[in-house]
């Protein structure tokens, strides 16, 4: 073996666990996974984690209206994910979830040593809240018309018409989607991690070629307006883990979901004793680790993840690989349209192999979206699997019979 030798670990971003996988998740499973059995073929130890991010409202509303516990419908989607992630032969070393004694354990630590640092602060701010159900609405519960433009039926956190973006309270005429009432304002006490403490460290970091320079350009307009303060707690009701010492108020999900690939790690390293978690994630480690992404999410891992990451002293990522979103016959996926299609639909009727071959064939190191065109894909999976395969059998055949 060299000694050369490199020591790689490898996450993708979390699946949601309140519902089934996609094709867009797929591209985001084969993607790294292909990475990752070249690093291994070619001699590096490469080690690849992932996981169920099992926590926050939409889960405990889905779980209330399926009639089930919220660890119920987290179990229910485990099961449903992992199968589907093997038939796609994706080679995880651990998939674990956000929902687990390590992923609890590793965020009380870093808050508390948020804490120790003078990181988090305190304030009290107004928020959309339903009577009816007796809840905050996150941003995404609250419906009603852009304060800007006027659009009807927007979103509680940008319009899709004019690309604002406000707070569920600026809405006009706004509604909950849980229940159907108007909301409320309501103030509550809010724990928000102190993300402009590390602007200058953001601002190096993110040039010095961890991120795609497309990332980066992008990265460059929140330095502009300034970096605030991270809300991270939402109030009870909420399915996730309790604030040491705050009755009542719960780490929001995107605190602990990249939490969760050290945990998942962790539990790896609790399975194999040949593994050292320390080894993989101390400030001085040797080790690589790399992120695969989706562009929706860039914001949380380039700029929230690292911070907090430098703040509560462990080692920040070596790269950062962000891809874009999958088209339908070039159009968002849409059950209306038709073009939603489930990973396990696809399995139902065809081989893993040709959508892994197909995704393949179209991922490069941009993050420009990737199309599944019907006509393409049964054109390429003919023309280079079925065709070249069977044509280079065909050639060697005369060989062995002479």
């Amino acid at each position: 073996m060299s000694n050369n030798m490199r020591k790689i670990l490898v996450t993708a971003a979390l699946p949601y666990a309140n519902g089934p996988l996609h094709l867009g998740h797929m591209v985001e499973y084969i993607q790294p996974d292909i990475w990752v059995r070249f690093q291994r073929l070619i001699g590096n130890t490469c080690h690849f984690v992932c996981g169920d991010d099992a926590h926050g409202t939409p889960i405990m509303l889905r779980a209330e209206k399926e009639n089930m516990t919220p660890e119920a419908l987290i179990a229910k989607s485990y099961t449903e994910h992992t199968a589907d992630l093997e038939a796609f032969n994706i080679s995880f070393d651990n998939f674990y979830t956000t929902h687990s004694p390590e992923n609890k354990a590793l965020a009380t630590e870093i808050y508390q040593k948020l804490l120790a640092g003078s990181d988090i602060t305190k304030r009290t701010i107004k928020q959309a809240f339903d009577p009816i159900k007796n809840l905050f609405l996150p941003d995404r519960y609250v419906k009603g018309e852009c304060p800007k433009c006027g659009a009807q039926d927007q979103y509680g956190d940008s319009c899709e018409q004019c690309g604002a973006t406000y707070s569920p309270i600026e809405l006009k005429n706004p509604i909950s989607v849980i229940s159907g009432a108007t909301p409320i304002e309501k103030e509550s006490e809010h724990y928000f991690f102190c993300l402009d403490h590390y602007e200058a460290f953001l601002k190096e970091w993110t040039k010095n070629g961890h991120l795609q320079p497309e990332v980066t350009k992008k990265l460059a307009e929140w330095f502009t307006s300034g970096l605030q303060q991270w809300d991270i707690s939402r109030d009870a009701p909420y399915f996730g883990f309790e604030i040491p010492n705050a009755p009542g108020k719960y780490f929001y999900v995107w605190l602990d979901a990249p939490i969760g690939y050290m945990a998942s790690f962790k539990n790896l390293c609790n399975k194999n004793s040949t593994l050292s978690f320390e080894e993989y994630w101390s400030k001085d480690s040797a080790t690589e680790l790399y992120h695969f992404i989706g562009k929706d999410i860039v914001y949380f891992h380039a700029l929230f993840w690292p911070a907090v990451l430098t703040a509560s002293g462990f080692r920040t990522p070596t790269n950062i690989f962000v891809h874009g979103f999958l088209t339908i016959n070039g159009q968002k996926m849409s059950k209306s349209r038709g073009t939603f299609i489930n990973a396990r639909t696809y399995l139902d009727h065809l081989n893993p192999e040709y959508l892994r071959y197909y995704f393949a064939s179209k991922l490069g190191t941009g993050i420009d979206d990737i199309d599944f065109h019907m006509e393409d894909f049964v054109a390429r999976i003919n023309s280079d699997l079925v065709g070249k395969l069977v044509n280079i059998a065909s050639r060697c055949a005369g060989f062995i019979t002479t």
